[in-house]
């Protein structure tokens, strides 16, 4: 199984080494979400007591080689490719555009990888990882083709985001804060600063990649489906909570720090991802040592275990 790992982690471990830089943790920024990815895959994989056959190996080696050639080719004039078909794809923010192909290609590499692996059965054995790049793919296509607040479903909620933030920055009396609808005009001690909060900025997406990573993680857990629910329902007010502490810390940085607006800037480009990703690992390992606790009791009680339904 240490092989296997290796040949899906190849692609990730040869665009650390070479392209360490396009590693920022912001989730439209670069390529930061393939090491959690992997974090997700190994946890999922090591240990696990399945035996992959030498020709199964030997067929995925090329496929992680064609992966490490897109990442190389980027630097050689694939990127101003890409770049170029954003105009005749009327694409509006070009970078999540460029990044949106780099999880698109790390996903499928993933989940064929798997697929030879183990058929079928991946999607129980190991969902996490590449449901976590498919997610992520998806949100930087959303991102790229309606920006801002142009998709309204998904910043119909900001609002209320905005104005509980408000209620908190007044509450802790960190300076003054009013909203109107997704804008927030704050005053603290560098002077005013007005945000204008868009969907991903407010954490929408990580809501999104949540329930794609944890329905997987869930799904291959033999637990009863009403703990299912609990977990997940759980799952969803923490990482509700994540954004609102995100979104908090985005105030306190231009009320308490500074307002210059590249600062704040470098500041917000990291401050989601650095919270929700850790987040979402945690929450998922908790749930691990829950369960595989409660499972253990189960057995020294000599009590049946319930099939997963």
């Amino acid at each position: 199984m240490i092989i296997g790992i290796a040949i899906i982690a190849s692609p990730i471990v040869f665009a650390l080494i070479a392209f360490p830089n396009s590693f920022s943790l912001s989730w439209n920024q670069g390529r930061g979400g393939f090491l959690f990815a992997l974090v997700f895959i190994i946890a999922e994989l090591i240990g696990l007591k399945i035996t992959i056959s030498k020709n199964k190996l030997i067929t995925v080696i090329p496929l992680a080689a064609l992966v490490i050639v897109y990442i190389a080719g980027l630097e050689y004039g694939l990127r101003d490719y890409l770049l170029a078909s954003a105009e005749q794809f009327h694409v509006q923010l070009i970078y999540s555009w460029t990044w949106m192909w780099d999880f698109i290609i790390m996903g499928i590499f993933v989940i064929t990888a798997l697929s030879i692996f183990f058929g079928k059965r991946w999607i129980r054995i190991a969902p996490a990882g590449p449901i976590f790049l498919a997610g992520s793919a998806i949100i930087l296509s959303l991102d790229a083709f309606f920006p801002y607040d142009t998709l309204g479903p998904l910043q119909y909620v900001v609002p209320y985001l905005v104005q509980t933030n408000v209620w908190l920055v007044n509450l802790f009396d960190l300076g003054t804060a009013t909203a109107r609808d997704n804008i927030m005009f704050l005053k603290g001690d560098f002077g005013p600063m007005v945000l204008q909060v868009f969907w991903p900025s407010a954490g929408v997406h990580s809501i999104i990649i949540y329930s794609l990573v944890m329905g997987a993680f869930l799904l291959k857990m033999n637990i009863p489906r009403n703990r299912k629910a609990v977990y997940f329902g759980l799952g969803i007010a923490g990482t509700i909570g994540v954004n609102m502490i995100r979104i908090f810390s985005l105030s306190w940085y231009a009320l308490k720090v500074t307002t210059d607006v590249k600062q704040w800037e470098e500041f917000h480009s990291v401050a989601g991802e650095i919270m929700f990703l850790p987040w979402l690992f945690l929450f998922l390992l908790l749930v691990i040592l829950i369960e595989t606790k409660r499972l253990k009791k189960l057995e020294s009680e000599g009590k049946s275990i319930p099939k997963n339904n």
